[in-house]
C-alpha cells in the first residue's frame, strides 16, 4: 500500500460496503461501495485527460456529493486537488489559473461560458463542469468508465491539495498541503475526539475550506461512518435533524443561530455526543448560554489553511471557554516575542507550530515561505495568544491586527472581551484606525442585542475605562446591524478598518 491518502481511507471503510457513507437532504444515500466506484471511474477520467502525479486539478463549484468524489478522485490519481471558493469573481479565478497552472479546471454550468475565456488564457488543458444534481460534462464523461483504477502510488511528502488564503493583505497564497500533512491530522483528530462505529456527523459546512473538506470529511471517511450532507446551514433544518446525528462541527455564527431558535432544547440535543466549533473564536458567552440551554459544552479548537488542526479543547476534561485548548499530539506550540525568544506562561506573542500537519511552504513562492518557517521548522502563524499556566492556548488575535496607539500595544481581543460582556451586547470588534497625534487610534464597532436597550457610545467609554488602562480605552464607538464577515464566519477587520479610515482626519 502506498502513502496515498485515499488507501489510508480506504482501508478503514467498512467491511459491508452496502453501509451509507453520505445521506443528503432528499435522503439520497451513497454507500461506500458506491463512492469507491463512482471515485474510481472519476480517477479514470482525470488519468485519460492526462493527469499525472503532481498535476493540479482546480475545482469551482458548489457543494455537493459529486465534488466529495471528486477532491477524492483527484487523490487516488495522484493530482492535487485545488478548491475555489464560488464566490470568486472571474478576475480572481483568473489569478488562479495562472498561478497553479491547473490541467484540468472544473467548474458550474452556468459559469462555463464566462471561466472558459480565463481559463483559456491560462492555457488550462480540460474545463468540465459540475452541477449539483450530478449534471455537467464531468460526469457524463465519467459514467460508465471502468471503476476498477489503480490508486497512484504517492510518498508522504507528495502534495495532495493546495489550499489558496484568503489574501486580504496581500496576493493570495498556495498553502500546499502533502499526503502526510492531512493523514496526520486527520487520525490525530479522528482519535482524540473519540469517533466510535456509532457516529454520525451533521455536515452544514462549505467544502471548499480546511474545516468542511478536510477536517469534517477526511474524519467520517476514517471512521468509515455515515454523515447526514446539507448545502448550508438552516437553523430548522439541523434542529430536525439532530435526533440522528451524535456529532456537528460548525463556525460560531452556527451556534448562536441555535441559540436564537426556541427550538434548542436538551431533548433536542439528547442524541448529540459532541459539538465542535472553529474557524472563527467563540465568544464566551455563547459558549456558556449553549452549555446552560442544552448541557453540552461546545468544543472549541484551534488551525489554519497552512497546518488544519493545532489545538482542542479535552474531549474529555475541562472546556474552558475562550481558550482553544492544548495542542494536539505530535503538534509542538511556542509563544515568541518580536526577537524570536520564547516566553513564558501567560506572557503574550506570537505563536509558532511544528509538526506533520503542518505544510511545507507556499506554492511557488519560496522568500515567502523562507519569511513563515523558521530554519528549525517552526511556521510563525500570525497569531498573537499565550499559553496560561494550566497549559491552554488563548488567541488574542492576528498580528496584523495590533494596534499601536501612542507607543502602547493594544490587544484587540482584550478590549473585545470588556466590550462583549456589556449587558446588550452580542459582539464587538475592535480595530486600530489612523491617528494624527497617537498614530493609531483604538475604535470599537458594536453590535447590539436586537430589541434590547443596548448601551450608547459613552456607556461604552465608561465601562473600558473601568477595567482597562487609558490607553486601551476606545477613542470612538460606532454600532452596526451586523459585522463583516467572510464565508467562515470570521469578521473582516480590513472592511472595519477602510470604513473608519477617515474618522480623525480634519
Amino acid at each position: 500500500m502506498s502513502d496515498n491518502i485515499y488507501d489510508l481511507f480506504r482501508s478503514r471503510f467498512p467491511e459491508d460496503r452496502t453501509r451509507p457513507f453520505i445521506e443528503t437532504e432528499d435522503g439520497g444515500i451513497l454507500s461506500y461501495g458506491e463512492l469507491d466506484a463512482a471515485v474510481g471511474r472519476t480517477a479514470r477520467l482525470l488519468a485519460d485527460l492526462g493527469v499525472v502525479k503532481g498535476d493540479r486539478v482546480a475545482v469551482q463549484v458548489e457543494k455537493s456529493v459529486e465534488n466529495i468524489v471528486l477532491y477524492l478522485a483527484v487523490v487516488r490519481a495522484g493530482g492535487v486537488y485545488l478548491p475555489l471558493n464560488p464566490a470568486y469573481t472571474k478576475a480572481e479565478v483568473a489569478y488562479f489559473l495562472t498561478d497553479a497552472e491547473p490541467r484540468v479546471f472544473v467548474c458550474r454550468p452556468e459559469t462555463e461560458a464566462a471561466l472558459r475565456e480565463v481559463a483559456d488564457a491560462a492555457k488550462v488543458a480540460h474545463v468540465l463542469t459540475l452541477g449539483t444534481r450530478g449534471d455537467g460534462s464531468l460526469p457524463e464523461q465519467a459514467r460508465g468508465l471502468n471503476p476498477d483504477f489503480a490508486t497512484v502510488p504517492c510518498g508522504l511528502d507528495d502534495l495532495a491539495a493546495i489550499l489558496y488564503t484568503s489574501g486580504t493583505t496581500g496576493r493570495s497564497k498556495g498553502a500546499m498541503m502533502s499526503h502526510r500533512n492531512l493523514g496526520s491530522n486527520a487520525q490525530v483528530l479522528h482519535a482524540y475526539w473519540g469517533w466510535g462505529p456509532d457516529d454520525v456527523l451533521l455536515h452544514a459546512l462549505p467544502i471548499f475550506h480546511t474545516h468542511g473538506l478536510f477536517v469534517a470529511t477526511n474524519c467520517v471517511l476514517l471512521n468509515g461512518t455515515p454523515m447526514i450532507f446539507l448545502p448550508k446551514f438552516d437553523a430548522d433544518q439541523v434542529l430536525s435533524l439532530l435526533p440522528r446525528a451524535t456529532v456537528m462541527m460548525g463556525v460560531p455564527t452556527f451556534y448562536t443561530r441555535l441559540l436564537g431558535h426556541p427550538g434548542l432544547t436538551r431533548e433536542a440535543v439528547a442524541h448529540m455526543r459532541l459539538f465542535i466549533s472553529g474557524s472563527a473564536p467563540l465568544l464566551a458567552d455563547t459558549h456558556k448560554e449553549f452549555s446552560a440551554r442544552t448541557g453540552h459544552a461546545i468544543l472549541e479548537r484551534y488551525g489554519m489553511t497552512e497546518t488544519g488542526m493545532l489545538t482542542s479543547n479535552p474531549l474529555d476534561g475541562e472546556r474552558i471557554p475562550g481558550t482553544v485548548g492544548f495542542p494536539l499530539p505530535d503538534v509542538e506550540l511556542r509563544v515568541c516575542d518580536d526577537q524570536g525568544a520564547v516566553l513564558g506562561p501567560d506572557e503574550i506573542g506570537v505563536i509558532e507550530v511544528k509538526g506533520p500537519n503542518v505544510f511545507s511552504g507556499y506554492w511557488r513562492m519560496p522568500e515567502k515561505t523562507a519569511q513563515e518557517i523558521k530554519p528549525d521548522g517552526f511556521f510563525i502563524t500570525g497569531d498573537v495568544g499565550k499559553v496560561d499556566a494550566r497549559g491552554y492556548v488563548h488567541i488574542v488575535g492576528r498580528a496584523k491586527d495590533l494596534i499601536i496607539s501612542g507607543g502602547f500595544n493594544v490587544y484587540p481581543k482584550e478590549v473585545e472581551t470588556v466590550i462583549d460582556g456589556i449587558d446588550g451586547v452580542v459582539e464587538s470588534a475592535v480595530v486600530g484606525v489612523p491617528h494624527p497625534d497617537f498614530g493609531e487610534a483604538v475604535t470599537a464597532v458594536v453590535l447590539r442585542k436586537p430589541g434590547v436597550a443596548g448601551p450608547d457610545e459613552a456607556q461604552v467609554v465608561a465601562v473600558c475605562k473601568e477595567q482597562l488602562a487609558n490607553f486601551k480605552v476606545p477613542k470612538r464607538v460606532f454600532f452596526l446591524d451586523e459585522l463583516p464577515r467572510n464565508t467562515m464566519g470570521k469578521v473582516q477587520k480590513n472592511l472595519l478598518r477602510d470604513r473608519y479610515a477617515e474618522t480623525f482626519k480634519g
